[in-house]
Formats: structure tokens, sequence, C-alpha cells
């Protein structure tokens, strides 16, 4: 039995081309990058190739890339990094990942006072919602460019803009964003995190824009690396990878991008005229490309993830980091859902590497349990 994939918000898989340089740095590239013999300089030339790359892709310079094992340590670099050094004022929302509302009780305990706004039904952070919780020490902003649960866009570009006028530093999570569609990192925008296991590199590396003016009090203490900003040996094989990874983006984008949101559209289509009101889609905003989050009328959400898996369709709750619990999805409660709604929902989500054979099985076998589990 062939299985379908419909859960790459959570992970996806590895590029075969991003396999054969991983392979290549292991067996080429034994050196530490800090080291002053041959192996040390090889390695730090295939450092710095792999810094290039990615800051060439985000026109940025590379001294503003710093790598990590992925977008929880960058979210922990920037937030405690800033809590630390002052006090302020923090505007967030109560729609972000773990990986920063699970920080806001430590930033509270470093002296600082933190707003946290409600976007409800929509989905997302309007420019008027921040404008008006700004105070004279508001210092910064922490916001997803792109629910991970809903796909729903945040408008960067806009609240970047009110944060430059302001001189406000703004933290963006943009981890389920990267890989999806093109985007420019807004001036405004002074740190940005990214995870590459999200756009078919390996899991546990990552890396940061930061720029260079921000000041930022270490998350890992030791050597020089990074910058001064993050000590320990950087992973040099996957590091490549996830370079490589970026540079393939640079060649099948925006083009994937269309083929993801025409499949996405029809995926949803399909189910709507198979299921009419039945089908509810959790989310008002503009969407990303690849994701929809489904509340199935009357169907318990576990019962059917469940089902499903056993079918041969993986999909998810919702963040990976919290799918293991049985409780409904904090994002969806958070933005006013329903608690029964909550609990009828899943979320798909698709990649480059999805086909529309894929979709047609997914639908099939979905077709088949709606009518099974509906009553």
């Amino acid at each position: 039995m062939k299985r379908v994939y419909l859960d790459n918000n959570a992970s996806t898989f590895v590029d075969p081309s991003v396999i054969d340089v991983i392979k290549n740095a292991l067996y080429t590239y034994p050196g530490n990058p800090s080291s002053s013999h041959q192996y040390g300089r090889e390695a730090r030339r295939l450092l710095i190739e792999s810094r290039e790359t990615i800051a060439s892709y985000l026109n940025v310079r590379p001294k503003e890339i710093l790598f990590t094992s992925g977008g929880t340590e960058g979210a922990n670099m920037l937030l405690r990094g800033v809590a630390q050094l002052e006090k302020g004022h923090l505007i967030t929302s109560n729609l972000e990942h773990a990986c920063v509302y699970a920080l806001l009780p430590f930033i509270k305990a470093c002296g600082w006072e933190v707003t946290v706004l409600s976007p409800g039904l929509k989905g997302a952070v309007s420019l008027e919602e921040v404008r008006s919780s700004l105070r004279s020490d508001t210092k910064l902003i922490a916001l997803m460019a792109v629910n991970n649960e809903t796909g729903v866009k945040t408008n960067i570009q806009e609240i970047s803009q009110l944060a430059e006028e302001n001189r406000i530093s703004f933290f963006v999570d943009g981890v389920a964003l990267f890989g999806k569609e093109t985007f420019k990192i807004p001036l405004g925008v002074s740190a940005m995190s990214f995870s590459g296991h999200k756009f078919h590199a390996p899991k546990g590396c990552g890396f940061m824009y930061v720029k260079s003016s921000l000041k930022l009090h270490p998350l890992l203490m030791g050597g020089e690396q990074e910058y001064n900003r993050r000590g320990g040996t950087e992973n040099l094989a996957d590091i490549a990878g996830m370079a490589e990874a970026v540079k393939i983006l640079s060649h099948c984008l925006p083009e994937a991008s269309l083929n993801m949101l025409r499949l996405r559209n029809y995926f949803e289509s399909s189910l709507i005229n198979s299921f009419g009101d039945r089908i509810r889609i959790n989310g008002e905003g503009e969407r990303v490309c690849n994701t929809v989050n489904i509340a199935f009328k009357g169907v318990d959400g576990e019962t059917l993830l469940a089902a499903l898996d056993m079918a041969g369709v993986s999909a998810s709750h919702g963040s990976a980091c919290a799918s293991g619990a049985l409780e409904p999805s904090r994002i969806l409660l958070n933005m006013g859902i329903p608690l029964d709604r909550a609990r009828e929902s899943i979320r798909f989500s698709i990649s480059r590497f999805t086909t529309q054979d894929d979709v047609d099985a997914a639908l099939q076998i979905l077709h088949t349990l709606l009518k099974k589990f509906m009553k």
C-alpha cells in the first residue's frame, strides 16, 4: 500500500539532492571549521559558502545569517537574548507557536510587560491591533508570518513598517512560510527564524536572520562561533544540505507554489462539493499555498485521524510539537472556535513533492471514511 503524506507542516521528506550533499560533506569534510589546519580551512570554506548561499537567497548580508538547530532554538535565541539584556514591553499573540508562547512566563520574569493579542476567527494579527497596543516602552513585537496549524498569513510587511517607524525590534517566526512561497524580508524586521526540516532539509538544523545592530545575550555560551552569538561547533554536513535545499528553492519557486495552491484548492473544493456545510475551513484570513485546517462536522478528529492512518493517509491535529496530546488545539480554541469543532478538526499540508495522484487517493479514502462516520 502506497502511503499519502499530507503532514508537511510537521516535517518534510529530505530532497534526494540534499541527501547527496550531506553524504559528501560527511565523507569529505572531517575537520572542525574553527581549526587552523587544512581540514579545518576546508570545512570553514564550506561553512562560508553555505552561509553565502542562504544570504543570497534572502538578499541579506552573510554575517546576518546564524545557524541553529531549528525554529525552537531560534525563537529562544531571540526572545531570551533580548529579554535578558533590557526591560520593556512586548507585543505578541495567543496564536503563536509553542516555542514563542511557552517563553512568555520567562520574559515576564525578566521584568517585561507582555500584551497578548487575540485575533479571533480571522486567524492573524492585524496592523491596527498592533498599533493600538503600542506604548512608549514597547521594545519588541513577536509574531509568526504564517500560522503552522491554519496556514493563515500575517501581514508582516505592514507591521514591519510600523515597527521601523517607532524604532521597535520585530521578530518574525518564518518557519511555516519558508519553502512554500517566495518573499522578501522587510526592512523593519529585526530577526526571523527558519527550520530546515520544513523545506526538505534534515531535522535538527535551521538558521536565523538577525540584523547586525540587534543586541542579544547569547543563548548558548561557549566558543566564538556564529559571530559570537551562538557557541558550539557547527553541524556542517546538515548546514551544507540545508544550503542545497535553499538553492533548490531558488529554481523551483514560485512555480511549485502555484502547483501546491492548485492541489490544495482542488482538495478543499472536492470535499465541499461532496459534503457541503459539513466541511468547515478554520481560519478566515488569506492562507499560505499548502495548508488547510478542516473541521468535519459531527466526526471526532482523533477517530478520523486514526482511520486515515490505517488506510494509508498521514495528516495531523495541528502542531507536531503537541499532536501527541489528546487535548484539542490551543490555536483553534484561542481563535474562538468552539470546543466540539476544534475536536473535529484536522490539518492537511502538502509539499512540492505531493502529486495529483496523492491528492486523489487521499480524497477517495476520505470520502469512504466520511460516509461511514457522518451520520
